[in-house]
C-alpha cells in the first residue's frame, strides 16, 4: 500500500530538488543548506561509529544538531512580526489553512502504520504508539470547541476565518474537488493560490503517501509538532487582545501550543526514535525528511511575505 520502494525513492529525489529550489531563492537559507550538505556528507560514518550499540536517542540528538540552523531560520522568519493587522491576518489565514488541512494526512498515515485498520482486528505491535496515534487523531479530528462541541481543527480554523472575514473560497473549492475524486495535484494547479501553497501541500502529501514510515514520523515531528508551539506563540504575541478580537483564531493557536507542547510533541519524538531504532540508514532518511519539512515551511512563509509585497 504505502511501502512502495520505487515511490519512496522518487519522493526523496523530488524533495531534494524542491529543497534546492527553495534555497536558491533565499540567501540565508541557501547558506544554511550548504553548510548542512557538507555535514551530511561526512556525518553518516561518524554517527554510525559512535552510535553502534548505543541507545537510539544518540541518533536523534545527532539529527537535531544537524538541522538546528534550519530550525532557527524558521523560527526567526519575519512572518512572525508581519501578521499584525486584521487585513494581514486574513491574507495569512488564506495561505496557512492549507497547512492546517494537509497536517491530517500525516496523522492518518501514522495511525494506519501503528494501529490495526483492517478486519479481523489484530493487536498492534506497540500499544504505546497506537495510543499516541489515536490520541492525536482524537485531538485533531474531533477536539472540543470553546462551547464544548466536537470539531476538527480544520473546521475550527474555517470558523476563525469566517469570524474575521477571510476568504475561504479557495480552500473550500479545493476540498470539494478532491472529495469528489479529482487528484490533489490537478486541483492545486487550478487554484488561484500563491506558489508556496502548492509546493507546501505537494511536499506534505508526497511524504504522507509515498514516504517510509520513518520519513513520515520525522516529517511530522520536526516539521509540525516540534516547531508549532514556538511558531504559534510568536503569532499569538501579536494579538494580545486575541480573545476579544479574534477568539477562534486565538483559541486555535492556544490549543495547539497546549497539545503539541505538552503531549503530542513528546509522543511524536518517542515514536520517531522507536521506529528508527539503531538503524543508521533509517536515521539518514529521517534527516532528509526533517530538512525537507522545515525548508518547505520556510518556503510557505516566504511566499506569504512575497504576497504582502505584491499587494502593497
Amino acid at each position: 500500500m504505502y511501502a512502495d520502494t520505487d515511490r519512496r525513492s522518487s519522493n526523496r529525489a523530488n524533495s531534494k530538488t524542491r529543497s534546492a529550489g527553495v534555497a536558491g531563492g533565499n540567501a540565508i537559507l541557501r547558506s544554511v543548506v550548504r553548510a548542512q550538505d557538507g555535514r551530511l556528507r561526512t556525518r553518516p560514518a561518524v554517527t554510525v561509529a559512535k552510535s553502534t550499540g548505543t541507545e537510539p536517542q544518540r541518533f536523534f540528538e545527532d539529527l537535531r544538531e544537524i538541522i538546528a540552523p534550519l530550525r532557527e531560520a524558521l523560527l526567526q522568519h519575519p512572518i512572525y512580526t508581519e501578521v499584525n493587522s486584521i487585513e494581514r491576518l486574513r491574507a495569512f489565514m488564506g495561505t496557512h489553512v492549507f497547512a492546517v488541512w494537509d497536517f491530517m494526512s500525516l496523522v492518518k498515515r501514522l495511525q494506519r502504520e501503528v494501529t490495526c485498520q483492517r478486519l479481523p482486528w489484530m493487536p498492534p505491535s506497540s500499544s504505546r504508539m497506537s495510543r499516541f496515534a489515536n490520541e492525536v487523531v482524537l485531538g485533531e479530528e474531533s477536539d472540543l470547541d470553546p462551547a464544548g462541541t466536537p470539531v476538527s481543527h480544520f473546521e475550527l480554523y474555517l470558523r476563525a476565518m469566517d469570524e474575521i472575514g477571510a476568504d475561504t473560497a479557495a480552500v473550500k473549492d479545493f476540498i470539494a474537488k478532491v472529495g469528489s475524486g479529482t487528484t490533489w495535484q490537478a486541483t492545486l494547479k487550478g487554484l488561484r493560490v500563491p506558489p508556496g501553497v502548492t509546493d507546501f501541500v505537494n511536499e506534505t502529501l508526497h511524504c504522507a503517501i509515498y514516504g517510509s514510515v520513518v520519513e513520515v514520523a520525522s516529517y511530522f515531528f520536526f516539521g509540525r509538532e516540534d516547531v508549532i508551539p514556538e511558531m504559534f506563540k510568536k503569532l499569538l504575541a501579536l494579538w494580545s487582545g486575541g480573545a476579544a478580537e479574534v477568539p477562534h483564531f486565538a483559541f486555535y493557536l492556544e490549543r495547539h501550543i497546549e497539545l503539541d507542547g505538552d503531549s503530542h510533541g513528546p509522543w511524536a519524538r518517542e515514536m520517531l526514535i522507536s521506529l528508527a531504532g539503531n538503524d543508521a540508514d533509517k536515521w539518514m532518511e529521517a534527516t532528509e525528511a526533517a530538512r525537507s519539512s522545515i525548508i518547505s515551511r520556510i518556503q510557505l512563509w516566504d511566499s506569504f511575505i512575497a504576497q504582502l509585497g505584491n499587494t502593497g
